[in-house]
């Protein structure tokens, strides 16, 4: 080719998914690209849609419990407390000492399981394999106390509305406390394994930058606002259940790219152990469960709730005509709002990055769908 000649591309259309390995599941991507850059990029979702919300119109308020499950089926137990706590909230009940430490225990459990799912399936996306193998040996002992508390591993319904499906067995406690200090080790020997690579150093840094203003003009919340230096976490600005009783920080990184998130989720892990740690060493002995009436009906009224999912912020809002059905229910899925950056993010990327931008938003598509 001679000198001042210019190699001739032509444009072309990929689709990435609805099933494809760094999609995790049934999420789309149309992306244009010219040479190496990608110049358009168009989600497409609705794969996956239930009808979560109209469906719930015609359930009692237990029965919707269930549903909240599968919205986000790697964090269950977090959305299974929004769903109840909306309810709660509307109706005003006390809750037992002993119910809401034993769902501060599992929901920080959860998140903690959670980051290791992403954590495994991240790495193994950009090239590494060892990393999702150890990840998944940590994830499943969480599984296993899951197991053990409420007889299931993925789609838990333990959240009940006044407190919790039935109490920790017996021993169930102890074996928390001493899961702590391995899983602290264990964080540590990932950072010695992964975070000081230089590979994933090249691949992560300055990629898939998030401004702090985007992150707020976009309703972003969650690792990807607390990545551009945002300090904003719900159980700690606006506490809910007893949050508020127990000392954690809230990680943030100002680079807004794919490895401060990265950071931020292994730190997150860390202070979700010293969450766990006070909560199972000041429960008290007690009742899990407020006297509630067989059939539950809330009165006449609306009410919204949000809490800090390891997606980011999960809202539920509720109104109801005083019947044992809501009259309309929505939720706000945090995937779905962190979703809506996407195309930003990757449009003048190489495509060799779009793989890690992915990752590093961490979207289920339950929660996009419904």
């Amino acid at each position: 080719m001679s000198q001042g000649t210019q190699m001739r591309t032509e444009e072309m259309l990929l689709n990435v998914g609805p099933q494809h390995p760094s999609t995790h599941g049934v999420f789309r991507l149309v992306v244009k690209i010219d040479g190496e850059t990608i110049t358009e990029a168009t989600p497409i979702i609705g794969y996956l849609h239930r009808g979560t919300e109209k469906l719930a119109e015609d359930l009692n308020y237990t029965q919707i419990i269930p549903y909240t499950d599968r919205m986000d089926y790697i964090s269950a137990m977090t959305n299974n407390y929004m769903m109840v706590h909306t309810v709660e909230t509307l109706m005003g009940l006390e809750i037992p000492e002993r119910a809401e430490h034993l769902r501060v225990t599992v929901m920080e459990l959860q998140r903690v399981a959670s980051h290791l799912l992403w954590f495994g399936t991240y790495l193994l996306d950009l090239g590494a394999l060892s990393p999702l193998l150890y990840a998944f040996i940590d994830r499943e002992k969480i599984l296993s106390f899951f197991n053990e508390l409420c007889g299931a591993r993925l789609t838990y319904n333990y959240m009940r509305v006044g407190g919790v499906k039935w109490d920790a067995p017996e021993g169930w406690i102890e074996k928390v406390k001493e899961f702590v200090p391995y899983m602290r080790n264990q964080i540590k020997d990932y950072h010695k394994l992964v975070t000081g690579n230089e590979v994933l150093i090249n691949r992560l840094k300055g990629v898939g930058v998030i401004t702090q203003e985007d992150a707020i003009n976009y309703s972003l919340s969650g690792v990807q606002l607390r990545s551009t230096g945002m300090k904003w976490d719900l159980r700690k600005d606006i506490p809910y259940s007893i949050y508020d009783r127990f000392q954690f920080e809230v990680p943030t990184e100002t680079a807004g790219d794919c490895f401060a998130r990265y950071l931020i989720r292994l730190r997150e892990m860390e202070e979700s152990l010293n969450i766990v740690e006070q909560a199972v060493n000041q429960i008290p002995e007690g009742e899990v469960m407020a006297k509630v009436p067989r059939v539950l009906r809330t009165p006449p009224g609306e009410a919204f709730t949000r809490i800090e999912s390891p997606r980011g912020e999960i809202g539920c809002y509720i109104s109801s005509n005083g019947k044992d059905k809501p009259y309309r229910i929505k939720f706000r899925r945090p995937s779905f709002a962190n979703l809506q950056i996407l195309s930003k993010l990757v449009e003048g990327q190489n495509i060799a990055d779009m793989v890690a931008i992915l990752g590093s938003i961490d979207i289920v598509l339950g929660e996009v769908d419904g």
